[in-house]
């Protein structure tokens, strides 16, 4: 390493706020000298910001450590950060004795040191404390017209299957001016929507006594000039209130898109999860949004396995998907996650009569989807362009959230337009269009 800069390779795993995380992450480092490498054979340091929310996430995140110490250069660094690395920190060390650094989120502020260190390099001296991260307004160059923003850390609820607060702590919302900050630097670099996430996004500001909670933020950062949409991501249903529902509704900036954390339709096993509600209030929730906004896009998760799951509390779910019509929505099967209380119950379900139920909803749910978007054709819709495959642009209107659902192919525009495209066929989860006008 006798270059006059270093060069890092950061591969990012979980989930979107994981992301907000790595863009900062780079920001910072960047500004501490460090540069991106273009590639992995040119990297001087290899990191993996992994995700540990479950079991499957956990392995990808194992195999994707031992796959970057393969193909990294002999004499290049291999650094471990994220979720895995903070919450199995001594387990992660004692895995991989080849990571030359373990750093959980917690320690975020040791990165640039840590990287100074081990590369012997140091050309410029930045000190970070530990929650710098949430709060830097900065951001890498933008290669997509959106963009995250994280708005709080951590979640206060109880859910028994979840190990979030073990690994993230307890909420910390972010101040409103800090936020709108950061939304303001994205536009600057060219993004036209901004994707506010969190792990309890509705209950926003409860923590820091913010007035007006969400709804007030989201007024408070709707006029940013240049930011066409604003989308929420993770809504817990109890917090979904009026107040909410009509915001989304009526604020022009916001796009009619719910993504609901329903989790399941048995009301027995939500208990157990210590989650609110069942499939009738569920369904009733899913009615107010779509009286206040009846072309509001709908989307959620549900655990499928959960310890006592029966084959009728399976039926009970498929009949909840049947009558709510969601546009969007993924199934995932339950981990038993150590130090949450759900890993203590008895009556777990064979992981191949998971996998059957798994298959079962997620084909009833296709369906639906396929049907949702069928209905499409012959409408026109905005849409952002994200982006062109092989020539041809694709992007999203309102009803998808990227990377997570289908997208659009048409004919005409440029990544970070706007176009009017009128649907002309669909093929399942996907569209595609013609622009008009």
């Amino acid at each position: 390493m006798t270059s006059d800069t270093r060069r890092v390779w950061l591969t990012t795993l979980g989930c979107a706020k994981n992301q907000v995380d790595s863009d900062k992450l780079t920001a910072v480092l960047e500004d501490s000298g460090y540069v991106a490498a273009q590639s992995i054979d040119e990297a001087d340091v290899v990191m993996v910001n992994t995700c540990a929310f479950i079991e499957e996430a956990r392995q990808e995140s194992v195999d994707t450590i031992i796959d970057m110490e393969t193909a990294k250069r002999d004499d290049a660094k291999l650094v471990v950060l994220g979720c895995m690395a903070q919450r199995f920190g001594l387990q992660v060390t004692e895995a991989f004795p080849q990571a030359d650094a373990v750093l959980g989120l917690d320690r975020y502020g040791e990165l640039v040191g840590t990287l100074d260190r081990l590369t012997d390099w140091q050309p410029v001296r930045v000190d970070h404390s530990p929650m710098d991260i949430l709060y830097t307004v900065r951001r890498p160059t933008l290669t997509t017209p959106y963009a995250y923003v994280k708005v709080a850390e951590g979640c206060d609820k109880p859910c028994t299957f979840c190990a979030i607060p073990l690994i993230r702590g307890k909420q910390r919302s972010r101040p409103p001016v800090n936020i709108r900050d950061e939304i303001a630097e994205l536009a600057t670099a060219g993004a036209r929507e901004v994707v506010l996430v969190a792990q309890d996004l509705a209950a926003y500001g409860r923590d820091i006594d913010a007035p007006g909670g969400i709804e007030d933020l989201l007024r408070f950062v709707s006029d940013v000039d240049g930011i066409e949409w604003i989308r929420l991501l993770y809504l817990y249903p109890r917090e979904i209130r009026p107040a909410l529902i009509a915001e989304i509704a009526s604020n022009p900036k916001l796009v009619p898109y719910f993504d609901l954390s329903l989790q399941h339709a048995s009301g027995t096993l939500l208990r157990a999860m210590k989650r609110p509600g069942d499939g009738d209030r569920h369904l009733t929730l899913i009615g107010d949004i779509r009286t206040a906004e009846p072309g509001a896009a709908t989307r959620s998760s549900f655990i499928v396995g959960f310890p006592g799951e029966t084959e009728d509390q399976v039926e009970e779910l498929a009949d909840f998907l049947r009558q709510a019509r969601l546009d969007w929505a993924g199934f995932f099967p339950y981990s038993a996650e150590d130090g949450t209380s759900a890993a203590e119950l008895e009556g777990r379900i064979d992981p191949d009569e998971v996998t059957e139920r798994l298959r079962y909803l997620m084909a009833l749910q296709e369906e639906i989807t396929a049907e949702a978007n069928e209905a499409m054709v012959g409408r026109t819709v905005r849409v952002l362009v994200d982006g062109l495959e092989d020539g041809r642009p694709y992007g999203r209107s309102y009803r998808e959230a990227p990377e997570i659902d289908g997208v659009i192919e048409f004919d005409a525009g440029k990544p970070g337009d706007f176009v009017d495209v009128t649907i002309d066929a669909s093929y399942g989860s996907e569209l595609a269009g013609t622009v008009v006008g």
